[in-house]
């Protein structure tokens, strides 16, 4: 049996660098996996919270504010540390910022006189204490447009200082075994998946082709009944709740997901923003239970609750994660089984990854039909002024050779209802308009959704172009980083899909 692993990884980096969403994703990534992880909150935050100001301290209070931060924050460290040596799973701590940290508010000098005075060294504190150490850049050195300070209580730094900040966090670390830098060089999507990456790889952990920079999410609709659970390799299977919430603002969407095994829970807090430099954003907060609770009360009660089992499993080095919806759920929702995954493979290479021992009936990557939000509404979709068909910009119908993706005079059977579905698709393969005729009884596109006959307008990219998700080059090291953090503003832009 491998011996159990506790790694220690801290997420450190200027304002507005990605750390909050890049910890909720992290986190996700390795539970699904069956590790244990634990959240170390940031210590900072927690006290500057309290109402402490750092323009009402003087010199010697600042010191001693700083040096008791340290203390505080190498305890709850400590605390988090002894409850991962006595977990039986592998366990990841992920740090929100690191001890080392607080040397880029101090000089030298005092930072040395604390050392001492405390029986502190940087070797210990830097080298011995983690695993790893991952440095977010900050948006303001190559990313301006991105940079903002609103979705943070404790943040009010301008471009200038946030970068400022961002090279004394980086050159805080220089001497660490294993420091990684991940830069603005790609969009933010990119950044994340980097950083997952880069931990993996630490690691020794094959993710195999889910986080490389051609990958994208594609999602099949699989047919009942499900397998038996001998039939699966080993997986992990999680309760998953989401709700939507209530928002002023038409084209943003935010939602709440309650995830846990055996009764034990993590929350996570989700805003999808509208389009912004031609991306769409979607910013993830990590929830305590109560501050989940407070905010289940804003609720959108043109929303059903969707209620999930979620199966993660890793197969050929392949990993899917299996959607299961449960009841109450509107009708179009009943039996509906959605697999996912992330890779760059196309056609029958595609078709090839895919589990065998499940009955995949079709690929519906990017179909509106089966987008969460829309399967959540409780209206029907032909009387629901709230029906979103395009969850992305222009709806994109990948192209897969070997896989069925669409039908003339054909009969689906779809959640376990049969429809008939006559209808006719001219289409161009150049980027042009395709016109979509069906007459469907009772079943839109293969969904329970009410008695529609109607016309589809749907935009097709023929040129097998793919959003760019993943991963990238080689993280960028702290030499050659620290040379570059003024570099020019990136257009690329952010996008986060998870």
């Amino acid at each position: 049996m491998d011996q159990k692993r506790v790694y220690k990884l801290v997420l450190t980096g200027g304002p507005c660098g990605g750390k909050t969403t890049g910890q909720a994703r992290l986190c996700t990534f390795f539970e699904n996996m069956g590790w244990k992880v634990f959240r170390v909150p940031e210590t900072a935050t927690v006290l500057l919270s309290g109402g402490i100001k750092f323009s009402d301290l003087n010199a010697e209070e600042g010191f001693k504010f700083q040096e008791n931060l340290l203390r505080t924050m190498i305890q709850i460290e400590n605390t988090f540390f002894t409850l991962g040596e006595s977990c039986s799973r592998n366990c990841l701590i992920i740090c929100d910022r690191g001890a080392m940290d607080a040397s880029a508010f101090i000089s030298k000098d005092k930072w040395e006189l604390m050392m001492a005075s405390n029986g502190w060294n940087n070797v210990e504190l830097r080298d011995n204490r983690y695993n790893q150490i991952i440095h977010m850049v900050s948006a303001a050195n190559g990313a301006e447009e991105f940079y903002s300070t609103e979705e943070h209580a404790c943040r009010s730094e301008g471009v200038e200082l946030a970068r400022d900040l961002d090279y004394k966090a980086a050159a805080s670390w220089v001497g660490h075994p294993y420091f990684d830098v991940i830069d603005n060089r790609q969009d933010f999507e990119s950044k994340i998946c980097r950083m997952i990456e880069c931990v993996c790889q630490k690691l020794g952990i094959d993710t195999g082709d889910r986080l490389r920079a051609s990958s994208r999410k594609v999602k099949f609709l699989v047919k009942a009944p499900l397998p038996a659970d001998t039939e699966f390799p080993p997986f992990q299977d999680f309760d998953v709740v989401h709700n939507y919430l209530q928002s002023n603002n038409p084209k943003m969407q935010a939602r709440l997901r309650k995830r846990g095994q055996k009764g034990h829970w993590s929350y996570i807090h989700t805003i999808r923003r509208p389009k912004m430099c031609g991306q769409v954003i979607e910013v993830k907060t990590q929830l305590t239970h109560r501050d989940y609770l407070n905010m289940l009360a804003q609720r959108d009660d043109s929303h059903f609750t969707i209620f999930k089992r979620r199966r993660c499993f890793l197969i050929n080095n392949q990993y899917f994660q299996l959607d299961i919806y449960r009841e109450p759920a509107h009708p179009r929702c009943r039996g509906l089984m959605l697999l996912e995954t992330y890779t760059a493979l196309t056609g029958d290479e595609l078709k090839n990854i895919l589990p065998q021992f499940l009955t995949i009936e079709k690929e519906v990557t990017n179909n509106p039909d089966y987008s969460m939000f829309n399967l959540s509404l409780r209206e029907e979709w032909n009387s629901n002024n709230k029906y979103c068909p395009n969850m992305h910009g222009a709806v994109q119908l990948t192209e897969n050779k070997g896989i069925n993706f669409s039908k003339n005079l054909a009969e689906i059977q779809s959640n376990g209802l049969d429809c008939k579905a006559s209808g006719t698709l001219n289409s161009s393969l150049n980027g042009q308009q395709a016109i979509c005729k069906k007459s469907i009884n009772g079943v839109q596109n293969g969904l329970a959704n009410g008695k529609a006959t109607f016309t589809e307008r749907c935009n097709i990219n023929g040129d097998d172009r793919k959003p760019e998700v993943c991963n990238g080059g080689p993280t960028t090291k702290l030499d050659e980083s620290l040379r570059k953090l003024n570099v020019e503003p990136q257009k690329n832009g952010f996008e986060n899909r998870f």
